[in-house]
C-alpha cells in the first residue's frame, strides 16, 4: 500500500501510479471531465497508462507536485486533487476532478483545502492559481468558497477564467 500524501478525517491523497490506469481511463472519460476540463484521448486503460507515464507521473519529479489520488479511507480512488506547475500560467494551478457520484459532499472541498495547507505549510507558496470555464459553475462555486478571487489574465479563449488565492 502506497503512502499517503496528506490525509484528512475521510480522505487520504496519493502520489498516482501506474496501478491507476483503470481508475485514471474512468476519470478522464466522465461527461464533466470532458466538458471542463478536457479530451485527452484516453480511450482505455493502455491509453491511461501511457499519459500516467507520459504526463501525470513526471509531476511527481517535484516533491508534492502533481495531481494525487483522492481516495476514501477504505482505498477507493474518487477523484484528483494536486498542485499543477503549468507552462502557460504564472503560478502553480490547483487542479482537481471528481467522479460525479462524489459530487456535493464536500470531498473535493476537503481534498482541495489539505493541497492548500501544504502549499503554504510546506512548500511555502504565497499564491496559488486556478483556470476554469465560466460554465462550470460547481467548480466556480468551490474556488469562491475556498477564497480565490477572479483575477485579470490575458486568455486566448474569452470563456476562460482566472482564479487567485493569496495563501
Amino acid at each position: 500500500m502506497q503512502q499517503p500524501i496528506l490525509s484528512t478525517s475521510r480522505l487520504t491523497l496519493r502520489n498516482l501510479n501506474e496501478k491507476d490506469a483503470g481508475f485514471i481511463n474512468r476519470l478522464y472519460n466522465t461527461d464533466g471531465f470532458l466538458q471542463f476540463i478536457g479530451d485527452k484521448n484516453i480511450r482505455s486503460p493502455i491509453d491511461a497508462a501511457v499519459y500516467l507515464r507520459s504526463t501525470l507521473l513526471p509531476m511527481h519529479n517535484v516533491p508534492l507536485m502533481g495531481l494525487l489520488a483522492v481516495q476514501l479511507k477504505n482505498h477507493e480512488p474518487i477523484g484528483v486533487c494536486g498542485l499543477i506547475d503549468r507552462d502557460n500560467l504564472d503560478g502553480i494551478d490547483l487542479g482537481f476532478g471528481f467522479f460525479p457520484e462524489y459530487h456535493g459532499q464536500g470531498y473535493a472541498k476537503e481534498a482541495a483545502m489539505a493541497v492548500l495547507e501544504m502549499a503554504k505549510d510546506s512548500l511555502a507558496l504565497t499564491e496559488v492559481v486556478a483556470i476554469t470555464l465560466e460554465t462550470n459553475k460547481r467548480c466556480l462555486k468551490l474556488l469562491k468558497h475556498l477564497g480565490f478571487q477572479k483575477a485579470k489574465a490575458a486568455h486566448p479563449e474569452p470563456e476562460v477564467m482566472l482564479l487567485k488565492l493569496k495563501l
